[in-house]
């Protein structure tokens, strides 16, 4: 099989260097994905440089105070958000995908309807999102600047890209799983699924713009009805005031570090979900 397969690389190579054409277009990809990796990798290092230094355990500590400007509260808050905005999003997004697939006529106008309001959501700009928040959900609804008027506005911004998400999940899975059982089915598509869901987590923890103006940025450990910071936030703050630029950099250390950890977890869950699905 090892013989076989640098055989067939082997003859890619080949082929790449009989067609200039192709071989142009080789060279424009693996250009492409190099300077991906190279930004990504430019940015880690950047942020690491900058920030690790100034990680001390003030940062860390239970309380905000002018002094110490500690990331606790805005990560619990990070935290807080992520549960309200999730547990908003996630079962409408993925109900909605699973109608629109599984029980759906296909041709439907009202299908085609949905998806194009899908896709004209996912293209607002957040900050759109955060005055429609600021006027309906804090003003209109007197709900105040609140973590809930946040989650609700995020659930919002991140509901179309769950439910596109989980559709194409379902797309990918084989015609012949239905003929089983959607019980099949839905197992087959958790990966796609899960997938969607971490890219929603991932912009509700890098947010600013939306929460500024409905969660607002009080600096202490927010209740549902109460507001608070989250992390981004957090850092957009102290480097607005331009006191705290050390902080702020150490600060997105602890965001990078979040999100990474959220990502290894998923892909680890992921696979074992796919691996579990393949052996049923």
């Amino acid at each position: 099989m090892e013989a076989i397969n640098k055989q067939t690389a082997g003859d890619k190579l080949h082929a790449l260097w009989k067609h200039p054409g192709s071989l142009i277009l080789f060279l424009l990809v693996a250009l492409a994905a190099c300077v991906t990796f190279a930004v990504l990798i430019f940015l880690i290092a950047y942020i690491l440089i900058r920030g690790v230094p100034y990680l001390t355990p003030e940062l860390f500590s239970l309380h905000y105070t002018s002094d110490n400007v500690s990331l606790m509260p805005a990560l619990f808050n990070t935290i807080e958000m992520i549960f309200l905005a999730l547990i908003l999003a996630v079962p409408v997004g993925i109900f909605s995908a699973i109608y629109l697939v599984e029980y759906a006529k296909k041709g439907n106008k009202f299908v085609g309807v949905v998806r194009v309001t899908a896709e004209t959501l996912s293209g607002i700009p957040s900050i759109v999102y955060g005055l429609f928040g600021m006027l309906f959900f804090v003003t209109k609804l007197k709900w105040s600047y609140s973590m809930l008027a946040g989650a609700f506005t995020l659930a919002i911004m991140i509901l179309p890209l769950i439910m596109r998400t989980t559709e194409e999940a379902l797309l990918a899975v084989p015609d012949s799983y239905r003929e089983g059982s959607f019980t099949i089915v839905l197992p087959s598509a958790v990966p796609g699924i899960l997938a969607g869901v971490i890219l929603g987590i991932g912009r509700i923890v890098g947010e600013t713009a939306a929460l500024m103006y409905t969660s607002g940025t009080v600096a202490k450990y927010a209740g549902a009805m109460e507001s608070g910071r989250t992390l981004a936030l957090h850092m957009y703050v102290l480097t607005s005031e331009a006191l705290h630029v050390d902080q702020a950099s150490a600060t997105a250390v602890v965001l990078l570090i979040i999100v990474i950890g959220i990502n290894a977890f998923s892909g680890f869950i992921a696979k074992k979900l796919a691996k579990k699905t393949g052996e049923e």
